[in-house]
């Protein structure tokens, strides 16, 4: 069967947003139960829950099973067989979030709507997100079922509730998108397109302060297809993307809001993808926004949710829902998502196209990669080391000083200054500083201070010295780094140590995982532009190695991932899926094993968005108990100049929160203070 689908794409920054139009059937994961019965379901519930206990299998396998208007059927047969609320009985009988979600099943969507933002409301805080969410993503239909409801269940009006708790600008947008008068989807005023987009703007990148309501008119009530064209026209007047623009010139409530708004006008389920993986990632659930967003989607696009789930996070949804949560509510979310897509590593026809034209994109799409550390304009070598040997003679040691030079100029100046250091005063600066400062502080100093080649150099050394082996340090090494640089490395290595990079790796590493990383070592990677048919031969040799009976898979992926330049690694990806309809990233997590896995995912992270891979390390490095800081002093250093700004942004839109707030959380002291300058801003 011919699946037909329209695509439209947006590059935003290094990230792609596919906005799916489907001219196919259901989407949803629940659907109605052939055969139903209410009566029959009303009294299989009622038993369930008569007597000591529950049976609370029994009871969220036919919940989940039925479509929530068989359910309203059930709930009304309930009353009408036993005189009794079902929601009551429930609420009853089960507790916590399972009852959260078993009773969220249980109500009319609009009345569900309701609920949640009544909860939103109440009380001293506003859950902001919460109206953000709701609001944003519902069609207009679905706004007028909700006010009609809130009306109903509580007698109050939800916009007189709305404007008493909330304010601003962020008050404004919310009550135009309570008015549900979004222009209908097939609404496109062509005329209007580019003139929308100059108004917007106008209305911010071009002026000083921005026209805020210019921006409310246009993004609360243009059509869904009439936005995304004027958000591509906007990318081409403004050479930035919409979301760029409203990260600088809004901010707060209100910044959240109109860029929620835009990614449910790029992509709901994207948008809900992002929503599901922030409410699991990290310590702690957000549960309330698990339950509200598997409830209100299970009907509507939960498929396309999955899909955009595992496209961004090379995890399937229901692998994370089953490690993050427990018990019967682990097992009702897990029926609401109705399938693991990790089982398969294949895509969906849609999710096969969209993964095809964003590595298409992938591999047209030139970044402008932007470091955090520049050189200082005025520069004096002389002037900087004499600064540093008073800051370290005498009593005691004047951190701030020493801190303040070495952060704020250029790597090649603090070479001069090293160089300077030594004619004038006679001394060596780096033995100085290592007998000055202590710990975390001195290795960042010191890492700085380095050449890069020498820091990656000391960095391979100190991953295979001593009892273990830190693969995670090597293969990011080695996977990031152009020929020039770990050509450099190499002769850095050599004259430090007295052996060879590929001798102290021959050493310490054994298998295909030493195969890859000698390879990587040679520092001979392809370069030069895409070679078309080559590409589309190599897409072929990656897919036939895939086959079942080919024993012969990790050499081939070898072969290609190691030796071939980014860029036509990008066309080579793009043509794998098109020619095995497999998720690439998918198959080497099924079928490889160990660091080589390890090393092979993260050249295809690299290849894809090398900042994104870069963000993802950092916050390993600093999520949970404990901290890597050898992994978050090497990747400051060494990106500082390069592209830690990009990796910032990327960090943000991944982890809902900044580079600046996490390192502010786990670390401190000058230390803290050090990274933070190297971080360059909060965003």
């Amino acid at each position: 069967m011919c699946v037909y689908l329209y695509i439209h794409i947006n590059i935003h920054s290094t990230h792609t947003y596919v906005t799916l139009d489907h001219k196919t059937s259901h989407k949803g994961t629940i659907a109605d139960q052939p055969d139903f019965d209410a009566g029959s379901d009303a009294e299989a519930l009622y038993n369930a829950m008569k007597g000591f206990g529950s049976d609370k299998e029994a009871i969220l396998e036919l919940i989940t099973s039925r479509s929530n208007a068989q359910r309203q059927e059930i709930r009304a047969a309930y009353k009408s067989q036993y005189g009794k609320d079902l929601i009551d009985d429930l609420k009853y009988e089960l507790t916590g979030k399972f009852e959260r979600l078993i009773v969220g099943l249980m109500r009319p969507p609009a009345y569900h709507d309701a609920k949640e933002i009544k909860d939103a409301i109440k009380g001293a805080g506003t859950d902001e997100k919460c109206l953000i969410e709701i609001l944003t993503s519902r069609t207009n239909e679905q706004i007028h079922n909700l006010v009609a409801a809130y009306k109903d269940a509580y007698g109050r009006d939800l916009e007189e509730d709305v404007i008493g708790d909330t304010s601003g600008h962020f008050k404004k947008m919310l009550i135009v998108l309570l008015q549900g008068t979004r222009e209908e989807d097939d609404v496109v005023s062509e005329d209007l397109v580019e003139q929308d987009a100059q108004d917007l703007y106008d209305a911010g990148e071009a002026q000083w302060g921005t026209d805020e309501a210019k921006f409310i008119m246009l993004l609360g009530n243009r059509s869904v297809t009439h936005l995304q064209l004027v958000f591509d026209e906007y990318q081409k007047i403004a050479e930035n993307s919409i979301e760029d623009s409203i990260k600088s010139e809004l901010s707060g409530d209100f910044e959240r809001l109109m860029l929620a708004v835009v990614q449910c006008i790029r992509s709901k389920p994207m948008y809900f993808a992002k929503r599901l993986y922030k409410s699991m990632k990290g310590l702690g659930t957000a549960d309330n926004t698990l339950i509200r967003i598997m409830v209100s989607r299970s009907e509507i696009d939960m498929l396309d949710i999955r899909e955009c789930f595992r496209l961004r996070y090379e995890k399937s949804l229901y692998n994370m829902i089953q490690d993050d949560t427990s018990g019967e509510y682990k097992r009702t979310l897990l029926n609401l998502c109705g399938g693991d897509d990790d089982i398969a590593g294949e895509f969906f026809p849609e999710a096969a196209q969209i993964a095809y034209k964003m590595w298409e994109i992938s591999a047209m799409t030139k970044v402008q990669l932007r470091g955090t550390v520049r050189p200082y304009q005025n520069f004096d070598p002389a002037s900087d080391a004499q600064a540093l040997r008073k800051a370290m003679k005498g009593f005691g040691t004047d951190e701030d000083t020493i801190i303040d030079i070495v952060t704020h100029r250029s790597n090649a100046q603090r070479q001069e200054i090293r160089q300077t250091f030594k004619s004038l005063l006679g001394r060596e600066l780096m033995a100085d500083l290592k007998s000055e400062l202590s710990k975390n502080l001195e290795r960042l100093i010191l890492g700085l201070m380095m050449t890069p080649a020498e820091f990656d150099a000391k960095m391979m050394k100190k991953a295979m010295e001593g009892a273990g082996t830190d693969e995670h340090s090597l293969i990011e090494i080695l996977v990031t780094r152009s020929n020039q640089e770990i050509q450099e490395m190499c002769s850095a290595y050599q004259n430090a140590y007295k052996k060879s990079l590929e001798d102290a790796i021959v050493s310490d590493t054994s298998g295909q995982f030493k195969r890859i990383l000698i390879s990587l070592a040679q520092g001979a990677r392809e370069e030069g532009p895409v070679d078309m048919a080559r590409a589309l031969e190599d897409a072929q040799v990656l897919a036939d190695a895939c086959n079942a009976d080919s024993g012969d898979m990790e050499d081939k992926f070898m072969s290609i991932l190691c030796t071939r330049s980014f860029p036509h690694l990008r066309r080579v990806f793009q043509e794998f899926v098109r020619c095995s309809n497999k998720d690439f990233e998918q198959i080497i997590k099924k079928e490889m094993s160990g660091d080589f896995k390890n090393a092979m995912f993260a050249i295809v992270r690299s290849v894809k968005n090398q900042p994104s891979y870069f963000a993802d390390r950092l916050y390993k490095a600093m999520k949970g108990l404990g901290t890597d800081d050898r992994a978050l002093i090497r990747i400051m250093v060494s990106r500082s100049e390069i592209d830690l700004f990009n990796i910032r942004k990327e960090f943000k839109e991944t982890h809902d929160a900044t580079l600046h707030e996490f390192i502010q959380g786990d670390t401190s002291g000058d230390y803290r203070k050090t990274l933070l300058i190297i971080c360059g801003g909060e965003d």
